[in-house]
């Protein structure tokens, strides 16, 4: 099993915030953040950091890597330690930084690949990757086609009747405005009053902004303007001729955007359980035995550095949890 690169990002700059870069790359938003039901491939090409590092987006990541851990590769279910490997489902049609192609258009790459990666070195297993659906991860882990899904998962708690889960990062959304703008901080609803805001239609950011909103008016303050644009160069092209004041949408996306584009910046960060806390987690099938491995692998690779190194590799240092855990409270039931 190879051992893990040198560390080289401090936990220091965990909570980052990116604010430059440089190459315009479209982003496609989610339905709903953490459930990218309606992702579609995002055009993924090679670009420079404001700092000159490339993301790179070939079939050869040279993934960061950590060492097995006997004692938790041990707790691994017979069956997966027997056969040698981990099944790790992931959405084929994802966007960047999450799960997407790469310039071949074969190999799945980003986030979620790379998370998955560290897990199953630390499990001494071989990594797996099926791209699949997003309907069909559900049903794949389910019925034990896969062992688990890496696929920015949100925890609920109705999922939690039919998986188990393992939590990861943080579910995050982001306003998002021009590298110009004289906006630096939006951080409550007073904020917004009286600026144009763009956000995906049907959207759970939507909700967040719409609440927003109508707790503005009820305080008696100018109303936001809710712009609506069917995709993610029509709102940037809104954003660069200053149309709109703002974008909402996931953080991944939008961070992934300002670390290859060099015209936007972060502004203000939310949960995407707006006034909830939510997390993004690993799902197995209930019951199985994996999870508990699974989120003590996580809590290795936290504690040696090289979850921080693959967040930061992808823009998400603000996504990066403290612990991983089994189970979490997740997204109440409507």
């Amino acid at each position: 099993m190879p051992t893990h690169r040198h560390r080289t990002g401090s936990r220091t700059a965990l909570r980052t915030r990116l604010v430059t870069a440089v190459a315009l790359l479209p982003v496609l938003a989610l339905t709903a953040c953490g459930d990218p039901e309606a992702d579609a491939t995002a055009e993924a090409t090679p670009a420079a950091s404001a700092s000159g590092a490339a993301i790179n987006t070939s079939p050869d990541q040279d993934r960061v890597r950590a060492e097995e851990d006997p004692e938790i590769a041990a707790a691994v279910p017979a069956e997966i330690r027997e056969r040698g490997e981990l099944v790790v489902a992931a959405n084929g049609q994802g966007s960047p930084p999450l799960a997407f192609r790469a310039d071949d258009d074969t190999t799945l790459i980003g986030v979620e690949t790379d998370i998955a990666q560290l897990v199953a070195d630390v499990l001494g297993l071989e990594l797996r990757l099926e791209p699949t659906s997003w309907e069909n991860i559900f049903l794949g882990v389910e019925s034990g086609q896969y062992d688990v899904g890496f696929s920015n998962i949100t925890v609920t708690e109705e999922r939690k009747e039919t998986y188990d889960f393992a939590s990861y990062r943080v579910d995050e959304l982001a306003f998002e405005a021009r590298a110009d703008s004289e906006i630096t901080s939006i951080d409550e609803p007073a904020d917004i009053a009286g600026l144009t805001v763009s956000v995906g239609q049907g959207t759970n950011q939507e909700q967040i902004l719409l609440r927003w909103d109508e707790q503005n008016r009820a305080a008696g303050l100018e109303p936001a303007d809710i712009q609506y644009y069917q995709s993610s160069t029509d709102y940037y092209l809104a954003l660069q001729s200053g149309r709109i004041d703002l974008y909402l949408g996931p953080n991944p996306q939008i961070a992934y955007h300002v670390a290859v584009a060099g015209e936007t910046k972060i502004v203000g960060n939310l949960s995407g359980g707006g006034e909830i806390e939510a997390e993004i987690a690993a799902m197995t099938a209930k019951d199985n035995g994996l999870v508990q491995p699974l989120s003590d692998a996580l809590n290795a690779v936290i504690e040696d550095g090289t979850y921080a190194e693959v967040l930061a590799r992808w823009n998400l240092e603000s996504e990066a949890i403290p612990a991983s855990e089994v189970n979490p409270p997740g997204l109440p039931k409507e």
